[in-house]
């Protein structure tokens, strides 16, 4: 499985951008990934005035590649970054060694 990691910096976002991002990842983003091609899942993480991130994880490189070569060409632009007033500071491939389910179980949810 390849893996990509999205991730913007807050440093310098504005005021209330945490629950903004919560809201349109709720709203809108979930949806979008939900039932991807080639993506087996994504997750979103934040430290709340340090940085907000994309973590992706596609079935094989060709998705990833496909999904990183778009996603690159417009990241300035994209929903994330115009809500947080930045564009991405990193965004890195990586290999996804293994995955673990534990007793809790998964569960896919707009919000957690």
């Amino acid at each position: 499985m390849k893996g990509l990691t999205v991730r913007w910096s807050l440093g310098d976002a504005p005021e209330g951008v945490e629950e903004q991002l919560a809201t349109y990842v709720a709203d809108t983003s979930h949806a979008r990934f939900t039932g991807m091609a080639g993506l087996a899942y994504k997750t979103w993480r934040m430290v709340p005035g340090a940085w907000f991130e994309g973590c992706y994880v596609f079935a094989d490189d060709a998705a990833r590649e496909a999904f990183q070569e778009t996603f690159t060409a417009s990241a300035a632009e994209s929903p994330g970054s115009q809500i947080i007033g930045s564009a991405p500071i990193l965004i890195e491939p990586c290999d996804i060694v293994a995955i673990a389910e534990g007793a809790s179980g998964f569960t896919a949810a707009p919000r957690a």
